[in-house]
Formats: C-alpha cells, structure tokens, sequence
C-alpha cells in the first residue's frame, strides 16, 4: 500500500492541481524533487519538515531551523518515522540535498 505524502495527511488541497492552489498557492514539498523518493514519498511529501517555505498551519513555514521544534511535534512527522523505521530518511541527509 503506498504511503501517504504530507498534502494527503493533512488534505490541504496544495499539492499540484489541488483545491487551495489558486487562493494559497502550491506547496514547494508537493513540488520540490531534491529529495523525490525519500522515505517513500513524491517530492518532499514524506520530507517536509526539512523543506523551508512549506505552507502548514495556514501560513508559510521558515526555515528548518525555525520550524523543526514545531515539526518534531507534527502527527504526520510522527508517522512517518514510525512507518519507516529502520529505513528513516534522516533529517541530517535530507537537509543536504534540499535547494
């Protein structure tokens, strides 16, 4: 079973031809490669905390170093280290291959 990206656990409608694309705007995990396939995600859906200027929580994110207290945090970030256990894509490798 393919698992979820960022945009389809938290249903913001941001990803590419997504609902609140025209009002808000896409956004760069649904679109950015750098980190494509990392923890089995599409672009950086399975890798947004490491990805400055993502939109959660209705407004633009900053970058890793001003979101990841709030990132650690998130449900979705949760589930993804668990789901991936063992085969967790780090932070630390995912920071050095983001634009």
């Amino acid at each position: 079973m393919a698992k979820l990206n960022c945009w389809e656990f938290k249903k913001c409608g941001r990803q590419p031809s997504g609902a609140k694309v025209a009002e808000l705007g896409e956004c760069p995990a649904a679109k950015d490669k750098s980190v494509d396939g990392a923890n089995q995600g599409k672009c950086a859906g399975r890798a947004c905390w490491a990805l400055a200027g993502t939109l959660c929580g209705g407004k633009v994110q900053g970058s890793f170093a001003q979101k990841a207290n709030n990132c650690m945090e998130c449900e979705f970030y949760k589930l993804v280290r668990s789901e991936e256990g063992a085969n967790y894509v780090g932070t630390k490798e995912l920071l050095k291959k983001v634009g």
